[in-house]
């Protein structure tokens, strides 16, 4: 089974069409379907962009985000050593404002050797692979 980790970004892209991602995260979700790829979304970050669609899009789109991504994605639960070896990334780029979201993601990424779907630069500077 091929998968890709999921970044808030994009999922929250897919579900709002003002956001300048947004047909960009469609035309991904598409290539990611035909590429027959498993999207995995840890759960902070299918936490993190329930957040985002409720405050700015409503808790009806926030329901159907849920109901969606339970459908089409796998979940992943970060382990104590990812929350751990994210830490020490946000202290070794203590210049950067890199998000435990961000830097949890990337210690899962790195874990499990699985490109991030993103639209976040600091993916690149924590060296992560990054789905393109």
């Amino acid at each position: 089974m091929k998968s890709v980790l999921a970044d808030t970004g994009p999922l929250y892209a897919a579900y709002d069409p003002s956001d300048r991602y947004h047909a960009q995260a469609l035309a991904e979700i598409e290539r990611l379907t035909n590429q027959k790829l498993t999207v995995l979304v840890p759960y902070p970050i299918f936490l993190e962009a329930h957040s985002l669609i409720v405050k700015r899009l409503g808790t009806m789109i926030g329901f159907r985000y849920m109901q969606e991504i339970a459908a089409g994605a796998d979940f992943l639960q970060p382990t104590i050593a990812d929350y751990q070896a994210a830490t020490q990334l946000i202290q070794h780029y203590s210049d950067q404002a890199i998000t435990l979201f961000d830097a949890t993601t990337t210690a899962i990424s790195q874990r499990l050797k699985l490109a991030v779907w993103t639209y976040d630069f600091h993916f690149d500077v924590m060296q992560a692979t990054v789905w393109r």
